[in-house]
Parts: structure tokens; C-alpha cells; sequence
């Protein structure tokens, strides 16, 4: 017997800036990687997803409909304010690490 496929979403652009910010948060560590299951940080492949989501507002801005223009414009603040939260600590813990090993010497 076999298995049914899942039906796969329609192709709107609210689900495609879902995928990219699923993506985006999968980068950032916050979400699980659907392939492994583990958290892990990619700051640099966050930002750059960060970006083509800025990018794809900026060059469909006047062409959405209202809830699209708003849905994106949620999205990418959303986004934009996890990265640079995830920055920090990253930051942070660089730092902390950094101080850890000083004062092994």
C-alpha cells in the first residue's frame, strides 16, 4: 500500500515569505533544521535570507494587496529584530568565552 504524499501549499506569496522566514529562523537557531532536528546558528545565511526578504518587499511594493504588503512588512521587522537579539548574544557569549579562556591562563 502506498503512502499519500502531502498535498503541498498553494503557490501564493504569503507562502513563500513563509518558507523564507522559516528558513530565516531555522538560521538564527530558533527554530529545529527539518533535516537533522537540531538548533544551530548561521548568522551570516540569516541576514542574507533577512535580506531577499527586504529585497522582495521592496521590489513588489505598490503591486500587493493590502494584507501581502502587511504580511511582509510584519515578517521582515520581525525577523530584523531576532537577528540582531541573536546577534547580541552571540556576541555576549563570544565574549564571556573569550574571558573564560583568560583567565585559564
Amino acid at each position: 500500500m502506498s503512502e499519500k504524499k502531502p498535498r503541498m501549499p498553494e503557490p501564493t506569496l504569503s507562502n513563500f515569505v513563509a518558507s523564507l522566514a522559516s528558513s530565516a529562523l531555522v538560521q538564527l537557531g530558533i527554530l529545529p533544521d527539518p533535516r537533522t532536528g537540531g538548533l544551530k546558528k548561521d548568522l551570516e545565511m540569516a541576514r542574507y535570507t533577512i535580506d531577499l526578504l527586504d529585497m522582495l518587499k521592496e521590489k513588489t511594493q505598490g503591486n500587493l494587496t493590502e494584507e501581502e504588503s502587511r504580511i511582509i512588512e510584519e515578517v521582515v521587522v520581525e525577523l530584523k529584530l531576532k537577528f540582531i537579539e541573536m546577534s547580541r548574544e552571540e556576541e555576549k557569549y563570544s565574549k564571556e568565552k573569550g574571558n573564560d579562556k583568560e583567565g585559564q591562563q
